[in-house]
């Protein structure tokens, strides 16, 4: 059954972090009412930076916010990855010139928090998007031609469709999927450390990682060079339960003996921590039940390896968009058409996201296959490698 953009019911987006908020915007650039629900008290994100690759700027651009996502970015001229037990370099790509002429976009760093302002400011520059905080979703029902969903205090919203984009632990995935989440025992540690306290030994403007035994340390500029985000990550000897929480200094310092002293400074820095203790999903072959879809880390949560969360979550939303024009507004059809776009994309990233966690924390005999596998390897090279990620443009994205 098709829907025009007319309707006098919204569409309903659960969840209102970066996926939420570019389904809003995708949405709402086409003529949809967007009603989006979020649990958290005000419309905000927390976290520290995040890489963002040509494909994230593709999709900053289709969705229309391309400069405002721009201008709070810092460009970094290479990624390098760093032995964290020797200081040889393992590998280095370029992010100059070259690369931008390879993939028509850059390759930059942010802050989270500048992410999802740069889309907040998007969505309410349309007077089609509104927001109803303090909202949790706890049931969702589904009729010919709308869905209702009802929130902790047992109100009803009714809309078009649903967006279920309510994150990693997404309610909405619980009831239509219901699987398990894939506790990895892989902790991180994120901070961010103003520029005066930084070591200027390793104030480079790149995304730079220090790969070691069970562990790996980045570092990257943020908002000017004014700050560094730093993130740590290591094996935890605990049995892990998914969840974030402050961290301690001293746990930190326990996982990183054997690690040179330049990569060991990065553990010293932080005045506080958040500790995340990571997990994934299966990826599934279906995100869609009538009228509600999967989103972003709802549908396919992934570790951090790739650092391509926030990007494969824009993309989803612009290529729900693409796929609602292609199909007339037609929702079933749209979502089908989403589904067969993203699904095998968005599986790639979560399962070479765990091989790339394997190959960072290798050790032994494995720790020198590694650091041969990309010892003198051309920039051209590594283009070639990265061409099925950072080629993704609006233009190409229902191909899949």
């Amino acid at each position: 059954m098709q829907s025009s953009p007319s309707s006098s019911l919204p569409v309903l987006v659960a969840g209102g972090g970066i996926g939420g908020l570019a389904a809003a915007l995708s949405l709402s650039r086409l003529g949809y009412q967007v009603l989006v629900l979020e649990q958290a008290a005000e419309i905000g994100e927390i976290g520290a930076g995040i890489q963002l690759g040509p494909n994230g700027f593709a999709a900053f651009d289709a969705l229309g916010v391309g400069p405002q996502a721009r201008a709070r970015a810092v460009y970094t001229d290479e990624m390098v990855m760093h032995d964290a037990v020797d200081e040889s370099l393992v590998g280095r790509i370029p992010t100059g010139e070259a690369f931008r002429s390879r993939f028509g976009n850059h390759y930059a760093v942010i802050h989270r928090a500048d992410v999802h302002l740069s889309l907040y400011e998007g969505a309410t520059a349309q007077d089609l998007v509104s927001f109803r905080t303090s909202t949790q979703v706890q049931r969702v029902e589904k009729e010919d031609g709308k869905v209702t969903v009802i929130d902790q205090h047992g109100n009803r919203f009714e809309g078009l469709a649903l967006i279920g984009a309510d994150g990693v632990k997404s309610v909405v995935r619980e009831q239509f999927v219901g699987d398990p989440a894939r506790v990895t025992g892989h902790v991180v540690y994120r901070a961010v450390v103003d520029k005066a306290d930084f070591p200027a030994d390793l104030a480079w403007n790149a995304a730079s990682i220090w790969v070691g035994p069970n562990c790996h340390l980045v570092h990257y500029p943020l908002r000017g060079g004014e700050q560094y985000n730093v993130v740590v990550t290591f094996h935890s000897r605990e049995t892990e339960t998914w969840g974030v929480r402050d961290g301690s200094k001293a746990e930190v310092e326990s996982y990183f003996d054997g690690i040179c002293p330049r990569a060991r400074q990065l553990i010293e820095l932080p005045k506080s921590w958040k500790r995340w203790a990571t997990a994934d999903r299966e990826p599934i072959g279906q995100w869609s039940y009538g009228r509600v879809t999967l989103l972003g880390d709802a549908a396919h949560p992934t570790t951090q390896y790739m650092a391509q969360g926030a990007c494969m979550a824009m993309e989803d939303a612009v290529t729900l968009g693409e796929a609602l024009k292609a199909c007339d507004h037609d929702w079933a059809v749209a979502f089908a058409l989403y589904e067969k776009s993203r699904i095998a994309r968005t599986a790639r990233i979560v399962l070479s996201s765990r091989e790339m966690g394997r190959i960072y924390h290798a050790k032994g005999v494995e720790r020198l296959v590694r650091n041969e596998l990309w010892k003198g390897r051309s920039p051209e090279r590594f283009y070639d490698a990265l061409e099925w990620l950072y080629g993704w443009r609006v233009d190409n994205c229902l191909a899949g």
